[in-house]
C-alpha cells in the first residue's frame, strides 16, 4: 500500500475557550440570566461589574457574547410558543391535532439545532441531553399517533353502534348515514 501524502505541517485549529459564563456556579449563573432579562439584554458594563464584585473575572464582552446567544434562544422560544398558540387556535384539538402539531414543531426546532451543530462550540452542547430529547420526541410522536388511531377506531365503532340503534327505531338509511358522518366528522 503506497504511503499517503500528508502536508509537512497539518493545520490544527484550537477549540475556542469555554465561556466563563457557562462555568459559573449554577446559582450565580441563574442570577446572571435573571439580570440579563430584567435589564432587557443591555447594561453589560454593570452586569460584568456585578460578577466581578462576586469574584468572577468576566469581561463586558464575554457577558455580551453570552447575552446575545441567550437573547436569541429566548426569542426562538417566544416564536415557538406563539406558533404553538396559533396552531392550537387554528386547529382546535380534534383528535389530538394540537399535540401532533406541537410535537412536529419541537421536532423541527431540534432538527434546526442539529443542522447548526457545526457552528456551535461542542463544549456548549450537551449531546446526551440532546439525544435523550430527540428520543423522547420520537416516543411522544409514536404515542400520539397510537392515541389518534385509537380515537378514530372508537369513533368509528360508536358511529356504527348509533347507526344500528337508530335504524332499529325506524330512522331512514339516509338520516342514519348523516348521523354517522357527523360523529366521524365527515362533512
Amino acid at each position: 500500500m503506497p504511503p499517503r501524502d500528508r502536508p509537512a505541517e497539518e493545520v490544527v485549529r484550537p477549540m475556542p475557550a469555554r465561556s466563563k459564563i457557562t462555568q459559573l456556579p449554577p446559582e450565580i449563573k441563574a442570577e446572571f440570566d435573571r439580570l440579563l432579562i430584567s435589564k432587557n439584554f443591555s447594561g453589560y458594563d454593570g452586569i460584568a461589574a456585578w460578577l466581578q464584585e462576586r469574584g468572577y473575572d468576566v469581561s463586558r464582552s464575554a457577558a455580551h457574547r453570552y447575552g446575545q446567544g441567550f437573547e436569541a434562544r429566548i426569542a426562538a422560544i417566544r416564536i415557538a410558543t406563539e406558533q404553538a398558540r396559533a396552531i392550537t387556535e387554528a386547529a382546535g384539538d380534534d383528535a389530538g391535532a394540537t399535540g401532533d402539531a406541537l410535537i412536529r414543531l419541537v421536532q423541527e426546532k431540534a432538527f434546526q439545532v442539529l443542522v447548526k451543530m457545526a457552528d456551535l462550540d461542542p463544549e456548549d452542547v450537551d449531546f446526551n441531553k440532546l439525544t435523550v430529547a430527540i428520543a423522547k420526541l420520537n416516543n411522544a410522536s409514536v404515542q400520539q399517533k397510537k392515541w389518534m388511531a385509537q380515537a378514530r377506531s372508537k369513533a368509528t365503532d360508536t358511529a356504527e353502534e348509533v347507526v344500528r340503534a337508530v335504524k332499529k327505531n325506524g330512522i331512514s338509511e339516509k338520516t342514519a348515514e348523516e348521523i354517522r358522518k357527523k360523529i366521524l366528522g365527515i362533512v
